[in-house]
């Protein structure tokens, strides 16, 4: 089996979210959903030494992220209905909709904060664009960058062609969790998984919590 994934350089991305837009474009989706999510992750502070010198440590990144199509992945595992497969043959996780009963047991497990539920009670991700993967073509917010911060191909080739690639950076969760088929970037400012020095600066855009 292949598995495809996706190759994030978030030295390359200005959080522009152009990838977020095309994706809702190509697949219709309402405002209150996005199958691909920028986070802008910053923080830091100023250091006062006392002579009207100021010193800094701040940051701030963005990293675009959709569904990571998981070795492990965890709404599978929790899906009471069985809805939720991993295709034999390109490793992509998408959901029957005929199966799902709508209970967003996958909404709860995802530790990336991918599946949603739509006004139907029927849950929604990201399938990698599994349509225009099987004409040969990329992931549509792959061709919309317009930094080219976004690859797609078989995972292991992606890695092997780039050293320093890495599975995971903050705010993401560790990778250890479901192995997720995504190879990072990382930017000079880009913190270990599990940090606690910054924070999602655009919370509200990416957890869908009301304004």
């Amino acid at each position: 089996m292949t598995q495809y994934g996706f190759y994030f350089d978030s030295t390359r991305c200005t959080g522009c979210k152009t990838c977020e837009m095309a994706c809702k474009d190509y697949k219709d989706l309402p405002a209150t959903i996005a199958f691909r999510k920028v986070y802008d992750y910053e923080g830091g502070s100023w250091t006062d030494a006392g002579d009207g010198i100021y010193t800094t440590d701040t940051f701030a990144y963005h990293v675009s992220l959709a569904c990571n199509h998981c070795a492990m992945p965890a709404c599978m595992a929790k899906c009471p209905s069985g809805a939720i497969e991993k295709d034999g043959k390109t490793g992509l996780v998408h959901i029957d909709q005929e199966k799902c009963t709508g209970v967003g047991a996958c909404v709860t497990s995802c530790p990336y904060n991918v599946p949603v539920l739509d006004d139907a009670k029927k849950a929604q991700k990201c399938d990698g664009c599994a349509d225009r993967v099987a004409e040969g073509l990329n992931p549509i917010c792959v061709d919309a960058c317009p930094v080219r911060a976004l690859e797609w191909g078989d995972i292991e080739e992606l890695r092997a062609a780039r050293t320093g690639t890495v599975a995971g950076i903050a705010p993401m969760p560790s990778p250890d969790e479901t192995t997720p088929s995504i190879a990072i970037n990382p930017c000079p400012a880009a913190k270990e998984p599990g940090d606690t020095t910054g924070a999602i600066a655009n919370e509200k855009e990416v957890t869908n919590v009301p304004a």
